[in-house]
């Protein structure tokens, strides 16, 4: 089957949430022995991941980040402080389990898939996924970065790590990526999406200096202007101004919804990954979770036009789904009191909503 109709079919089969399961879960957070709501968004997120799963009895555990990796030819532009070599270094080091994102799921009781989608001369190696779509892609200030079959390759590939998380008995996924020069495309993407200027939303990414964000917004600017995309195509943006890596970060927020499986989006990067899933299939963003607000200038536009609330600001703009799994713990501590003692435990009558603001 070609790829077009491949990709079209399993959007196709994207199903709404589960209602009757929501009902249940606010049934059980309403007899939770605490006041009505009190938990905010919390509730709210573990109420919408049990809809989407189709069970009040939730569980988040075993999960995993997939933390999809790849180089970007527009890097030749002076974009970043760091060469494309730091990609596959950084490839290595979340193997062996060494990386900044390994340290923190550590503590989150989180696995890390690191996945090769198209790190400039990788050489295969062990712990890594490969699943390259190309050796990096080009330099978009010159020509698309990449072809539309790539682009649909890529986000295919992103569908089927879920489909593999899935049957490996993962209960939720967290997106990362690692590739230098991702901001700038990912600013661009964000660019086309959201029908800004990349003077406002072009950020400095990993410390660039002034001349630096001079360069990136220039960039952006004539990638855009070279490439044209079709903001109605999220597909066409993706080929022409995205990256290797976004691509795939998109099909694993659509392969949430077809899957049923919650995904939380990391930072600026993955979040434009999944407004183009959002616009390629609105039913997905029932499985896109907001974790942090990224610092990127990109981050709170992308979350808005999301429609998701996230749950810290921390002004974090580290990457490989850092952010993203900084949230796990405090999830794991809403879902105790979820778990945990009810009214009836405590031989009190429950709450009952008063009316007014917050009831």
């Amino acid at each position: 089957m070609p790829q077009g109709r491949k990709l079209s079919a399993l959007l196709g089969s994207i199903r709404p949430p589960m209602e009757d399961a929501a009902h249940r879960a606010r049934q059980r957070w309403d007899a939770c022995a605490k006041p009505l709501g009190s938990l905010g968004l919390l509730e709210d997120m573990v109420t919408d991941m049990a809809a989407l799963v189709g069970t009040e009895q939730l569980r988040l555990t075993p999960r995993a980040v997939l933390v999809l990796c790849a180089d970007n030819g527009v890097v030749a532009q002076g974009v970043s402080q760091s060469g494309c070599e730091v990609t596959g270094i950084v490839a290595r080091e979340l193997a062996a389990g060494k990386s900044n994102v390994c340290r923190m799921a550590a503590l989150a009781d989180c696995r890390v898939v690191p996945v090769d989608m198209g790190i400039r001369d990788f050489s295969p190696r062990s712990g890594v996924l490969s699943r390259r779509i190309g050796n990096g892609t080009a330099d978009m200030t010159f020509g698309p970065a990449m072809s539309y079959d790539q682009a649909e390759q890529a986000i295919l590939t992103g569908i089927d790590l879920v489909r593999q998380q899935k049957e490996a008995g993962m209960h939720l996924l967290a997106t990362g990526e690692m590739g230098i020069g991702n901001t700038t495309t990912a600013t661009a993407v964000s660019c086309v999406l959201l029908g800004v200027s990349p003077q406002e939303l072009t950020g400095r990414g990993a410390g660039l200096s002034d001349q630096g964000l001079v360069r990136k917004r220039q960039a952006i600017e004539k990638a855009i202007a070279c490439n044209r995309p079709d903001a109605k195509d999220p597909v066409d943006i993706l080929s022409k101004v995205g990256g290797f890596d976004i691509a795939g970060l998109c099909g694993v927020f659509l392969g949430g919804a077809i899957y049923r499986i919650p995904v939380l989006i990391d930072g600026a990067i993955s979040a434009a990954a999944a407004l183009c899933a959002v616009r390629l299939a609105p039913a997905a963003s029932a499985a896109i979770f907001a974790t942090h607000q990224s610092a990127e200038p990109a981050g709170k536009l992308l979350l808005e036009a999301l429609g998701k609330r996230p749950i810290l600001t921390a002004g974090m703009r580290l990457g490989e789904g850092t952010g993203a799994v900084a949230v796990m713990p405090v999830l794991d501590m809403a879902m105790a009191i979820y778990d945990g003692s009810t009214f009836d435990d405590y031989g009190m009558q429950p709450y009952a909503p008063q009316g007014g603001a917050g009831c």
